[in-house]
């Protein structure tokens, strides 16, 4: 019997193929990325899906909130991601704006965010008050992930970035609109920072996955921005957030070694440099 390695490239992750996942009791795993370099290591490491969040304003372009994030924005670092994956679900945020105004306007902006950036599905926040533009994509042939709990865009209407649904109103309203969201043809529903039995609940009722963020254990599968897991950002700490690295760290030593290391002229050495 041979013991050579396939190289066969792995099989592709879809929508089908994590709407299969929650059927099976599989849970998914999914993270943020904005690049190629990030996209390719974490795609490599296994990674069922990639967010390109528009929380790229605030790690990678320094914003207070996501708001500023446009569409260019968006195509940009969802075309270097794209081409940094072989194998995971890349989805794609639509930012504020483009996609609430029309329907005809969210049905380009998708489309563009497909064409030109060579994203899989595209992910927008928001319920009942979208549910006919999810409609609208999804028939155009456009896979749609839903948002529901805390959604950043709309930080000026609630501010604050409280837990979201703690009351029964709002709690039987998210549960109202998880499912029509789901009607609409949304293949998956992130739900961020609600109360873990509320997630429960609303991943018991819905035939479609559910990805949480700050939404508890019982949800399909989890989602983390990627700077954050890492730990390349110090000054965020909220509850529902795991550090598996301390990069930060990491780089800052890097940095000051070469920084030393050039200081005593220790770098480059003799084997670093050409003509000898």
């Amino acid at each position: 019997m041979s013991t050579q390695k396939s190289s066969a490239k792995p099989a592709k992750i879809t929508t089908q193929t994590v709407v299969d996942m929650k059927s099976k009791g599989e849970k998914i795993s999914m993270l943020t990325a904005y690049d190629f370099t990030m996209a390719q290591i974490i795609d490599q490491a296994g990674i069922e899906i990639i967010l390109v969040g528009d929380s790229a304003s605030n790690v990678m372009a320094g914003h207070e909130t996501t708001v500023p994030m446009t569409l260019e924005h968006m195509i940009y670092h969802t075309s270097c991601v794209v081409r940094g994956v072989d194998r995971a679900l890349v989805i794609a945020d639509l930012p504020f704006m483009s996609y609430q105004v029309t329907t005809k306007e969210a049905l380009i902006s998708s489309g563009r965010m497909m064409k030109e950036a060579g994203a899989h599905a595209v992910k927008m926040e928001g319920g009942k008050y979208i549910v006919d533009t999810v409609k609208r994509i999804v028939d155009a042939g456009i896979p749609v992930m839903g948002h529901l709990g805390l959604t950043p865009q709309s930080i000026y209407k609630f501010g604050t970035y409280k837990v979201r649904a703690t009351e029964d109103d709002e709690a039987d309203e998210l549960i109202r609109d998880a499912k029509l969201l789901e009607e609409a043809g949304c293949f998956s529903l992130v739900l961020e920072k609600i109360p873990a039995h509320l997630a429960e609940k609303v991943t018991a009722e819905l035939s479609i996955p559910t990805i949480g963020i700050g939404a508890g254990p019982s949800c399909d599968g989890q989602v983390l921005v990627l700077h954050d897991m890492l730990g390349l950002n110090k000054e965020f700490n909220p509850r529902f957030l795991r550090r598996y690295a301390d990069l930060n760290s990491v780089m800052t030593d890097a940095v000051q070694s070469y920084i030393k290391d050039v200081k005593n002229k220790d770098f480059p050495n003799k084997d670093e440099q050409y003509g000898e």
